[in-house]
């Protein structure tokens, strides 16, 4: 068909005006170009988004119909070390739970966040992460505290994710063990999350201390024998929501 051309009638107005049935201007010409309305053309796509490091609630933007909601759950502690050159685990990730979700008719989600497992000092075990969820939507447990170097037992497994439309576990911490001198390797270090990578274990050799990761829902590094101090571990990451928000 012929192009199809709409040209302004003579008078004092040189423009063309569409409007929508409540009479509001969607389309307005101008004589050096186009002015188009705001939430007309091009709508779809990532308008926003919310982070929460910490619990809250979310509260729904205006224009927002669907959410894309990435939870983490907290990181466990590493393990102490203990006498005879033994070393802890490091404290396993986070899980992560992936879910989109229809909040047309949402106006609020209560939002939990899951603290990082406590640190362990000699022959103790580390605290496990706290759990983290988007109401009642989905959720992610946090990762297992790590061994003290002279348990038998494994709990440094890593969280994982529920009623997610993707459910990922975190990584397992490193695992504890013996040495026969304090000039080998130290703990095991943290578990990785969705987000990257644990904490470093601590070495007798180098004489460096276990550290916590900055990572989101990753594990604590292990503590080292006590004869050079370094037997303490690391605390495990705290987790974190996201929330993407589309039109």
């Amino acid at each position: 068909m012929a192009n199809m051309i709409i040209r302004p009638a003579t008078g004092t107005g040189n423009k063309v005006i569409v409007q929508d049935q409540a009479g509001t201007a969607v389309l307005t010409t101008e004589n050096a170009g186009a002015t188009i309305a705001s939430n007309v053309y091009g709508t779809g796509g990532l308008k926003s988004q919310q982070v929460f490091t910490s619990s809250g609630t979310w509260t729904k933007p205006a224009g927002v119909n669907t959410i894309k909601v990435i939870v983490t759950g907290g990181g466990g502690g590493g393990g102490g070390g203990s006498s005879s050159y033994n070393q802890g685990a490091g404290g396993g990730a986070g899980g992560t739970a992936i879910e989109i979700i229809d909040v047309s008719s949402v106006s609020s989600v209560a939002v939990t966040v899951g603290a990082g497992g406590t640190s362990a000092t000699v022959n103790n075990n580390g605290g496990p992460g706290g759990t983290s969820s988007f109401g009642s939507y989905c959720s992610a447990t946090g990762g297992g505290g790590g061994r003290n170097a002279g348990s038998s037992a494994i709990d440094n497994r890593g969280g994982v994710g529920s009623n997610g439309d993707i459910n990922l576990y975190g990584g397992y911490g490193g695992a504890q063990g013996a040495h026969q001198t304090q000039d080998e390797v130290g703990g095991g270090f943290g578990g990785a999350s969705f987000w990257g990578g644990g904490g470093r274990s601590g070495s007798g050799w180098q004489s460096i201390s276990p550290t916590a990761s900055d990572v989101f829902g990753a594990g604590g590094g292990g503590g080292q024998h006590v004869n050079n101090a370094l037997a303490t571990s690391a605390v495990g990451k705290a987790g974190i929501v996201v929330v993407e928000e589309y039109r």
